[in-house]
């Protein structure tokens, strides 16, 4: 057994694309994976339910191995079975933005993450500019497609807070797993995942009118918006740097962005995914909860 240090800073996981907004969409977990806050423990796959694998972690400088159920008790926090399986497209695939997203605001950062086989999913460009600066990943159905995406089980509490930093941008269905087969490492298949996707379109390629593929490295896309666009070429050029810098600073300069991808042709509908929404409103954990990136009210 390994015992080496599982830090997201020595494992070069720590990145924060709400606060650099260049690195979006963050490094993804590779592995099954629990993730504690700064540390991200190794999950021993076995042919059985999540819960009952096992969780590689230290005591006194030695290996030990306890299943993933007694662990997150252990912790305090809920078992497998009672949290929500979320298939993450973009940063929420990355333990840093997990981290961050969570605790800001004082919930723990307990969860498990993995990387499961989802046919009939593939990922492209929303048709807007977040409210970080980036133009973010959105899922679209795409029945011949089997992408790898991570898997996050998250508690009631974690699910309002992810949330709350989804909406109104995305929006949440429920995947059946009798029509977009989900297999994990295991070679379990889930029933069903949550997934966010985006209120705003995706982007096509203006070659070709199919959807831009995302998940790829930022200021690549960014470049190649700028080029194909003049409009946005004045608007946020002359290059990636100044797109996040201009339009994080600004939401006017955000919308008439987002607008500018409309008015190029550019925005593909998603209505495929309606089918399946799931995303009722639900109570925001704070009333006045800033952008990522933003610094929280004071709390009493």
């Amino acid at each position: 057994m390994r015992t080496e240090d599982r830090s997201l800073a020595a494992l070069g996981l720590d990145g924060v694309p709400a606060q650099e907004p260049l690195l979006y969409p963050g490094r993804p977990i590779t592995a099954p994976s629990l993730l504690t806050g700064d540390e991200l423990l190794e999950l021993d796959v076995r042919p059985l339910r999540l819960g009952e694998w096992f969780v590689e972690e230290r005591a006194q400088e030695a290996a030990a191995q306890r299943r993933l159920d007694e662990a997150l008790v252990d912790r305090g926090q809920a078992v497998t079975g009672r949290r929500h399986p979320v298939i993450a497209v973009g940063s929420n695939a990355s333990p840093g933005q997990v981290t961050y997203k969570l605790t800001r605001l004082g919930i723990p950062a307990q969860v498990p993450m993995v990387p499961v086989e989802v046919r009939g999913v593939a990922v492209g460009c929303s048709g807007h500019i977040s409210p970080a600066g980036y133009v973010a990943g959105t899922p679209y159905v795409d029945r011949e497609a089997t992408t790898r995406l991570v898997v996050t089980w998250l508690d009631a509490t974690q699910l309002k807070a992810v949330d709350d930093t989804e909406f109104p941008d995305y929006r949440r269905a429920i995947l059946p797993g009798d029509s977009f087969e989900m297999t994990m490492p295991s070679g379990e298949r889930l029933g069903g995942a949550y997934i966010y996707f985006s209120a705003h379109g995706v982007l096509a390629d203006p070659l070709t009118g199919r959807p831009r593929p995302g998940g790829g490295d930022q200021a690549e896309l960014l470049a190649a918006l700028l080029k194909d666009s003049p409009r946005l070429a004045e608007l946020l050029g002359p290059d990636a740097e100044s797109w996040v810098a201009t339009a994080g600073a600004d939401a006017a300069v955000r919308e008439h962005g987002t607008r500018i991808f409309g008015e190029e042709g550019w925005v593909l509908p998603q209505t495929e995914f309606l089918t399946y929404l799931d995303d009722a409103p639900r109570p925001r954990l704070y009333d006045e909860l800033p952008p990522l990136g933003g610094s929280l009210p004071p709390q009493g």
